[in-house]
């Protein structure tokens, strides 16, 4: 999920655009935190989200990556000079989340950036409610 090249520090050539325009309309400076993520997705079905999380002590994106490559169910496809991240497309009959584009936050200190896409009918409500019960049931953590 991108617009325009990939620069050195994650974001796109878009994204670093729509940061300072967005500074420049609002009239901010540069002291201001602002971020953001520029994509382009036509999907019939599958789920994406942005997140952008904090944590309390500097990491790395790849130590995250490899946090996340050790997480059940989960997917990492990260290698966006490569044009290399998950796509809906991609999830879409699959019940393993993928992630990708994991990058700092250049607005926060120790906040990255991860792009997650699932198949919102295999990894939805239903199938998230059998693997709760199967965690209790084999953890004996039913009452």
């Amino acid at each position: 999920p991108h617009i325009d090249v990939f620069l050195e520090n994650g974001y796109t050539k878009e994204e670093m655009k729509m940061i300072q325009e967005t500074r420049k309309i609002l009239g901010l400076s540069d002291d201001v935190a602002i971020t953001a993520t520029c994509v382009r997705v036509p999907v019939f079905n599958s789920h994406s989200v942005e997140i952008n999380v904090t944590f309390e002590k500097d990491t790395t994106p790849e130590e995250i990556r490899a946090i996340l490559e050790k997480a059940p169910g989960v997917i990492v496809l990260d290698k966006p000079e490569e044009n290399v991240y998950p796509t809906p497309l991609q999830a879409t009959g699959h019940d393993e989340v993928y992630v990708g584009r994991i990058r700092r936050d250049i607005s926060q200190p120790n906040s990255f950036h991860i792009w997650c896409v699932g198949d919102n009918i295999r990894k939805g409500a239903a199938s998230n409610a059998i693997q709760i019960a199967e965690y209790i049931e084999e953890h004996g953590l039913r009452k």
